[in-house]
């Protein structure tokens, strides 16, 4: 159907060998795109790049951006900041460099990077800019303030951008997903209290796989999506909208 494949498009997807980047990544590529992922590690970025079919860019986003600028080459019509990190502590148990190091790694390195990248971006005539929030960027959860933070201040800058960027036919949008089985979020996920307070605070009852997630930041890069801009769609099995549940 036509406007439901990215065959002849290019992506780029931070954090894209493990997780909800992974999936996103994978479903790109299926989609038809030539994708290129980003992540540190080079053995984990060689073996991604080589099941999707794509090329791989070993760098650190918070610290050798111009490494992965100077690499994309051409328009770039697909961009997914989805690296992230996160520090589940009170705010009074941050050291400064904690701090610093998840705004840096979740917020400042994606909004400079899709500055970098604008000219690209403006070169596909028609880009899609996708960030992966969070719930967390939403509604309060018990600690990871600078995390919440971070992901509340994407969204807010994916807000800004589409209308600053409209312009250029750039679309901007978030996805923010609620609890997802990766490997940042399995060590809460291992401790079956959590688990079952999760699942129950949760209408549809369980946490997300990553492939659902990278379904809706598929869909949002895709060309039938192309009046979609400045907007955060919630991935999170009802949770964000659920008052008192089952009480009544």
């Amino acid at each position: 159907m036509i406007g439901w494949d990215l065959r002849g498009k290019t992506a780029l997807v931070t954090g894209g060998t493990k997780g909800i980047g992974r999936a996103i990544a994978e479903e790109l590529a299926q989609l038809g795109a030539h994708v290129t992922i980003v992540a540190r590690t080079a053995s984990d970025v060689a073996a991604t790049a080589s099941a999707i079919g794509g090329a791989g860019i070993v760098a650190d986003v918070a610290t050798e951006r111009a490494k992965i600028v100077a690499s994309i080459q051409g328009p770039l019509h697909v961009l997914v900041h989805n690296t992230g990190t996160n520090i589940r502590k009170p705010l009074v148990q941050y050291d400064d460099a904690m701090w610093e190091r998840i705004l840096t790694t979740n917020l400042t390195s994606a909004i400079l990077l899709s500055r970098d990248l604008h000219p690209r971006l403006c070169e596909a005539r028609g880009a899609s800019v996708i960030h992966i929030g969070s719930v967390a960027g939403s509604l309060a959860l018990p600690t990871g303030v600078a995390y919440a933070a971070s992901k509340a201040a994407l969204a807010q800058a994916a807000r800004t951008l589409a209308l600053e960027w409209a312009r250029d036919q750039i679309r901007v949008n978030t996805v923010a997903p609620w609890y997802t089985r990766t490997p940042l979020a399995q060590p809460v996920l291992d401790r079956p209290d959590v688990l079952a307070a999760i699942e129950a605070r949760t209408p549809l009852g369980r946490v997300a796989e990553p492939r659902e997630v990278a379904a809706a930041a598929a869909f949002l890069a895709l060309p039938v999506a192309s009046y979609i801009t400045g907007q955060c769609l919630h991935v999170d099995g009802g949770m964000s909208i659920q008052g008192l549940g089952n009480v009544l």
